[in-house]
C-alpha cells in the first residue's frame, strides 16, 4: 500500500451511529477518523425517536439538553392518532406528554424512577447536525467527509483502508480496528461476506413491501385540517389506504410513511394526490424530498465481529420503523463497542474482550428486530372493512371496533422494556450471580442481576446535571458501595491498578441505593451494566478483574 496514515479506529459511515461512536471514544482518549460518502449530512428526514436508554447515552456525553431542544416545540403533544380521514373520524388517540411536560415529571420523580432521560421526539436530521458540530470540537476525532471508502482489507495486526472522493488523489489509511456504521447496503459487509439473516418486507399493505418516504410543507394542516389537539404522529387508515404523517417541527412540515403508493412512480403529483385522500379534503402540498424504502424487515449480520473489523448499527441489523428500536440499538451499539476498543488500544483489555462485542449484542439485535417487526405486523392485521366510514350503525361499530384494536395496539408501543432491558446474562465477562428479571417488550424491571443495565437512582432532590447515579459513574468501571455499611474496596482498587484497569470507587449512603442492588457491593462496567456484585469483596480480586476485562485469567 502506498504511504498511509495512521488512526486507531476506523470509522465508515458517518451516521448517528458513526458519530456517535467517534464520541464515544472521544470520551475514552482514543483518536479515530470517521469516512462518509457525503460531504454534507442529509436534509432528508429519517428516524424519529431517541428512547430512553439512547437518550442516557446522550446524557453521558454531555448533550441530553442540546438535543431535547430539537424537534417539536416544549408544548406540543406527542399523542398518536388514528383517524379515518384526517378531516374524517378521530378512531383512537394515544395520548402521549408534551417535552415540557415529561421533563416537569422527571423534575420531581421518587428517588427511584428508572427514566432520567425519558423518550425524546426529534428527526434524526436534526439531530446528526447537532452530533456533527459537536465531533468537530472534539480532538480525538478527525473527520473525512466526501470521501467513500472503496478498499478494505486486513491482517492479523491492523486494518487497511482506501478512500477516494470525486475531485482529490484517493487515501490511504491504516487503522488498528475499524468499524462498519454505513447502512443497511453496507460496504464493509459486503467486503467481508457477511450475510443478513432473518426476515425481509411483510406482504402488507400497512408499511410493508416497497414504500414511500417524503419530507413534506403542509402549510394548512393544523389549521383548516385537523384542528383539534394536535399530535406527533398522524395515521389515516381506511379501506383506500394507509399513510402515516410525522410532525417534524408542530408547525409545517411532516415526514411522510406510505405503502399505498408505488415508490417508482411516487412524484409530486402522485404524493399531493395520497395527501388529498388521506385528509379527505384538498390542502396545499409542497414535496421537498422523497425516497423509496422496505419497511417491515427484521434482519440481523450473520457476524459482527470479523478479525479487527466491526458492525454496528444498519450494518448490522436491520429493522422495521416501528417502535424506533433500529437506529436506537444502533446508539447501544457504540455503548458496548467503544469501551472495548479503548480497552485494547490503552492496554487493559484481555484477548477475548473483542469477541464478546458479537456475543453480547448480536442476541440484542435479534430480540429487538422480532420486538419491530411483531409490532407492525400487528397493526397490519387491523381490519379496514369498506364500510368504515359508512354513515351507519355498522359504519360507527365498525369505527369503534378498530378505535378499540388501534388503542390496543397504541399501548403494546409502550417499549420500555426493549429500550431498557438489554441483558448479557451468559457473557464470558460478566460475573453470573441470580435469576435475572423476565424479558418483556413493555415493562422494565431494574436489577442488580449482572448483565443488565445498572439500576438509575436520583441521589438528591434536584433531579439535575450532577443529581441521577449515572453521573457520578466513572468514564472506566465504578464500584459501588451501597448503604453506609459496605466493606472497603482497597484489595479491588489495587488489583485493577495493577491490571491498568479504569476504576472509580463511589460510595452511595442511602438506604434506598442498598434496597434497590439488594447487594453492598456492585461492579458497573464503563457501559453502565452490570459486570459483578457480592457483600464483600472475592477471595481473589484479581480474577474478577481478568474475568470482567476478557483476560481469560491472566
Amino acid at each position: 500500500m502506498p504511504d498511509s496514515t495512521r488512526t486507531p479506529v476506523a470509522i465508515v459511515g458517518g451516521g448517528p451511529v458513526g458519530i456517535v461512536l467517534a464520541l464515544f471514544l472521544d470520551r475514552y482518549g482514543v483518536p479515530c477518523v470517521v469516512f462518509d460518502a457525503q460531504e454534507e449530512q442529509p436534509a432528508e428526514p429519517r428516524g424519529n425517536t431517541h428512547n430512553a436508554r439512547t437518550m442516557e447515552h446522550y446524557r453521558r456525553l454531555g448533550l441530553a439538553a442540546s438535543v431535547r431542544r430539537l424537534g417539536l416545540p416544549a408544548r406540543h403533544p406527542a399523542d398518536i392518532v388514528y383517524f379515518t380521514r384526517y378531516a374524517g373520524t378521530e378512531l383512537s388517540r394515544l395520548q402521549l406528554a408534551s417535552r415540557g411536560l415529561r421533563m416537569r415529571r422527571t423534575a420531581t420523580a421518587p428517588a427511584t424512577d428508572q427514566t432520567p432521560e425519558p423518550v425524546h421526539r426529534a428527526n434524526q436530521m436534526y439531530v446528526e447536525n447537532l452530533l456533527y458540530e459537536h465531533a468537530r470540537t472534539r480532538p480525538n476525532i478527525t473527520l473525512r467527509l466526501g470521501r467513500r471508502v472503496t478498499g478494505l482489507r486486513q491482517n492479523a495486526t491492523q486494518v487497511e483502508l482506501t478512500a477516494e472522493r470525486a475531485d482529490g488523489p484517493a487515501e490511504h489509511w491504516t487503522a488498528r480496528y475499524a468499524v462498519g456504521c454505513d447502512g443497511g447496503r453496507s460496504f464493509v459487509r459486503r467486503t467481508l461476506g457477511v450475510h443478513y439473516e432473518g426476515a425481509g418486507a411483510l406482504d402488507q399493505d400497512v408499511l410493508g413491501r416497497r414504500a414511500t418516504a417524503a419530507h413534506l410543507r403542509l402549510p394548512t394542516f393544523h389549521r383548516d385540517v385537523v384542528t383539534g389537539r394536535r399530535a406527533w404522529s398522524y395515521w389515516s387508515l381506511n379501506s383506500d389506504l394507509v399513510m402515516n404523517l410525522i410532525a417534524l417541527n408542530g408547525e409545517d412540515e411532516f415526514f411522510l410513511l406510505s405503502s399505498s403508493i408505488d415508490p417508482d412512480t411516487a412524484g409530486p403529483d402522485r404524493i399531493q394526490e395520497l395527501v388529498h385522500r388521506a385528509a379527505g379534503v384538498p390542502l396545499p402540498v409542497e414535496v421537498l424530498s422523497r425516497r423509496p424504502w422496505t419497511p417491515g424487515v427484521a434482519l440481523v449480520a450473520q457476524r459482527l465481529t470479523i478479525g479487527r473489523v466491526l458492525l454496528a448499527g444498519d450494518a448490522a441489523h436491520l429493522f422495521t420503523p416501528n417502535g424506533g428500536f433500529g437506529m436506537n440499538t444502533g446508539i447501544d451499539d457504540t455503548a458496548n463497542l467503544a469501551w472495548k476498543l479503548a480497552a485494547l488500544l490503552h492496554g487493559w483489555g484481555g484477548t477475548g474482550l473483542l469477541s464478546t462485542y458479537e456475543s453480547e449484542r448480536r442476541p440484542v439485535a435479534r430480540r429487538n428486530t422480532t420486538a419491530a417487526r411483531e409490532l407492525n405486523a400487528g397493526l397490519g392485521s387491523i381490519e379496514r372493512p369498506d364500510f368504515l366510514e359508512e354513515d351507519s350503525t355498522r359504519g360507527a361499530e365498525a369505527r369503534a371496533r378498530v378505535g378499540e384494536l388501534l388503542r390496543c395496539y397504541g399501548e403494546r408501543t409502550h417499549s420500555l422494556g426493549v429500550q431498557l432491558g438489554a441483558r448479557y446474562d451468559g457473557s464470558p465477562i460478566v460475573a453470573a450471580d441470580g435469576e435475572p428479571p423476565a424479558d418483556s417488550w413493555g415493562t422494565y424491571t431494574p436489577s442488580s442481576v449482572p448483565g443488565g443495565r445498572a439500576p438509575h437512582l436520583w441521589l438528591d432532590d434536584w433531579h439535575g446535571p450532577g443529581s441521577s447515579l449515572f453521573d457520578r459513574l466513572g468514564p472506566g468501571f465504578t464500584l459501588l458501595r451501597l448503604g453506609g455499611r459496605a466493606p472497603a474496596g482497597k484489595e479491588l482498587e489495587a488489583a485493577a491498578q495493577a491490571r491498568g484497569m479504569p476504576l472509580t470507587v463511589l460510595d452511595i449512603d442511602l438506604e434506598a441505593a442498598r434496597d434497590l442492588y439488594e447487594r453492598d457491593l456492585v461492579l458497573v462496567r464503563p457501559d453502565q451494566h452490570v459486570a459483578w456484585r457480592g457483600n464483600r469483596l472475592p477471595t481473589d480480586p484479581d480474577r474478577l478483574t481478568a474475568l470482567v476485562t476478557g483476560s481469560d485469567g491472566r
